[in-house]
């Protein structure tokens, strides 16, 4: 049975770290959900850069808080011609659909 990240995620969430840098919180209610992600691989920084055709991305496991956070730069700077997400608030749906 495939799975997806939305399936067994709480919270999926994006936001900008500044008019460069994009971050995205992916959070769990349960361990077994966290650690089902984790060992899968799905959300791996290579996996990231293929789904947003970035460079340089940083995933951060926090297994106390069972989240992970991904940290990578924004492909249009917040705010100038042809930004269409300011605030990027809506950068986190390509991650919705990754198969676990």
């Amino acid at each position: 049975m495939i799975m997806r990240l939305r399936e067994v995620a709480s919270v999926i969430r994006s936001k900008n770290a500044g008019p460069t840098i994009l971050t995205i919180d992916v959070m769990f209610g349960k361990r077994e959900n966290y650690d089902l992600v984790i060992r899968s691989g799905a959300l791996s920084a290579e996996t990231v850069q293929k789904l947003y055709d970035v460079e340089d991305v940083k995933v951060i496991h926090c297994p106390g808080a069972l989240a992970i956070k991904v940290v990578m730069p924004r492909k249009i700077i917040a705010g100038t011609p042809g930004d269409g997400d300011v605030y990027g608030a809506q950068q986190h749906t390509p991650l919705l659909g990754v198969e676990i």
